[in-house]
């Protein structure tokens, strides 16, 4: 009996030392295995960074949004591009002259290979400007050509329709794309998105860019590995960035997303919440870096539909009277908002224009410091509405900073002259489509600058055939006038021009400007950034030490 027990130890003994030998023997390999990895992460520097928007289509015809153009752009090169001073910087077209009043001849970059090592041509330049031009671009309004045509394998004609003296800044748009690239993946002609088509270009690009476009996981993460064989290393020394690999991660909740950076699970944060500034700037390890961004935040409102899809108002449109327009602004505090809910991080605006845009009218910014409730209330009483009247307002919650508690605010201002107002707070995925679909009353939008001339605002927001002119506005004068700004090239005759439409844009009250908005970025020490008032940065810009 004894005997026998002790075997039985003995066994249970061998057992878990037999246990034991083998869960060290894993550890262990695993282990090489964690430093294996570790070593292979250790010596590439990594970028991480976290914001709260993502590219949702890295098809660079498919929409017209600032966010996923700055994604694009590090993949993807531009012909001409600015400078962190904003000045014009030769990029795959390296000159540029007028030959006649209707024609640009445009000079490229030779030796510039995609990232598939297939040569740039004059054929992708030519596929790229006429694909920007396809009716179902959203980037169609940012350019007034008629025609490209190839010259050599080197050299362009842009031809218009007349005179241009924005075509060569308008080329800060234009996103150069392979050719056969496209024919390879059945994506020559641009798919209608907007009806549910998807492409092999929504999840995927491919360019002559600083990084190659390794992997993207909608809502999870996106990875960007270096290009060795980029031109721009050897032409801008400022550009030689020293990134090997840069992961970005969609973090929409601002709480987390501060959190991320105090934590070191990132090393840059575009877009902090302000509430959360004094706690990166505490942080001895962190650093804010703030620049007023060349965007303006405003409401707009429909002015062509006979009667609201949201209000209680039956047979006409509110919106049509420039009174309740008027009585709308009056009710807005800017003082408020500025204080209250942007803790003064922002420009009071009185016109949809930020300073810094050719065009921009300082006279005629002065917004007023606080709302005028009886003057609004006696407006809305002459145009009909003594009671005022119901309506719906679109506003996104995770596109401009603070963009669903200014849209709150405004609200309240609002019920004080008797305007109920529904809010609709969506996702900006949600909510850019009603907008470029007119399926809105009311909305929230913010427009910033990739060309910094007026003209960019006029033809988006002002012309009846642009996707963005979700206020459905057609003021016939006003789009002649466009039409002859875009190409006089007598300076003070322009500018007499864009004055007359800005003066129209303040007394016909066609927006309701909130402010102009600053951008503040929060990031570890070792980084280095060149944060862009137009928010169109490069990776190549960034250096960690």
């Amino acid at each position: 009996m004894k005997t026998g027990k002790k075997f039985v130890f003995r066994l249970i003994f061998m057992l878990l030392f037999l246990m034991c030998i083998s869960g060290l023997l894993y550890a262990g390999g695993s282990q090489e295995e964690k430093t294996e990895s570790a070593g292979v992460e250790e010596s590439e520097t990594v970028f991480r960074w976290a914001s709260k928007t993502e590219c949702t289509n890295w098809d660079p015809h498919a929409t017209n949004v600032s966010a996923h153009q700055a994604f694009q752009l590090q993949v993807m090169d531009l012909l001409v591009d600015y400078t962190a001073e904003l000045k014009l910087r030769p990029m795959l077209a390296t000159s540029w002259k007028a030959v006649n009043d209707t024609t640009w001849e445009v000079k490229l970059r030779e030796g510039v290979t995609f990232h598939d090592g297939s040569p740039f041509t004059a054929d992708d330049v030519v596929f790229s400007l006429k694909r920007a031009k396809d009716p179902l671009s959203e980037m169609k309004s940012s350019y007034a050509f008629t025609d490209v045509v190839k010259i050599d394998d080197y050299t362009v004609n842009i031809i218009t329709d007349g005179p241009n003296p924005t075509l060569i800044p308008s080329l800060t748009n234009a996103v150069m794309v392979s050719k056969k690239w496209f024919e390879k993946h059945g994506i020559v002609d641009l798919p209608d998105y907007k009806s549910g088509l998807e492409s092999y270009a929504v999840t995927h690009a491919m360019g002559t860019g600083a990084f190659i476009l390794e992997s993207v996981e909608p809502g999870v993460k996106t990875v960007f590995v270096k290009n060795p064989n980029w031109w721009g290393l050897d032409v801008y020394p400022e550009l030689n960035h020293n990134l090997d690999r840069v992961i970005y991660t969609p973090i929409t909740n601002d709480a987390t997303r501060v959190a991320a950076l105090l934590a070191d699970e990132v090393d840059f944060v575009l877009d902090p919440p302000i509430q959360d500034l004094a706690r990166i700037d505490n942080d001895p390890d962190l650093k804010l870096m703030q620049v007023p961004e060349l965007r303006t935040i405003f409401f707009a409102m429909n002015q062509k539909r006979d009667e609201l899809l949201s209000s209680n108002i039956k047979g006409k449109n509110p919106f049509q009277d420039v009174r309740v327009r008027r009585a709308m602004y009056l009710a807005m505090d800017h003082e408020a908002i500025h204080k209250a809910v942007m803790e003064e991080l922002s420009f009071p605006a009185n016109i949809p224009i930020p300073p810094g845009i050719n065009g921009y009218a300082k006279d005629l910014d002065e917004a007023i410091p606080e709302a005028n409730i009886s003057r609004a209330k006696a407006l809305l009483a002459e145009a009909g509405y003594p009671d005022g009247f119901e309506v719906t307002l679109d506003t996104p919650n995770d596109r401009y900073i603070n963009d669903e508690k200014i849209s709150q605010a405004y609200v309240g201002m609002l019920a004080k002259i008797g305007i109920k107002v529904n809010l609709d707070s969506q996702s900006k995925a949600l909510h850019f489509p009603k907008i470029t679909g007119r399926t809105t009353d009311f909305y929230l939008l913010g427009w910033g600058y990739s060309v910094l001339d007026v003209i960019n605002f006029f033809q988006s927001i002002l012309l009846p055939d642009s996707p963005w002119n979700g206020s459905d506005i057609d003021i016939p004068e006003v789009t002649e006038k466009i039409g002859r700004i875009q190409r006089e090239l007598d300076n003070d005759a322009r500018d007499r021009m864009i004055r007359e439409v800005m003066e129209t844009i303040v007394n016909d009250q066609l927006f309701l400007p909130v402010h102009h908005q600053i951008v503040v970025a929060g990031m570890r020490n070792n980084v280095s950034f060149v944060l862009m008032p137009n928010m169109l940065f490069r990776f190549a810009d960034v250096r960690m030490d």
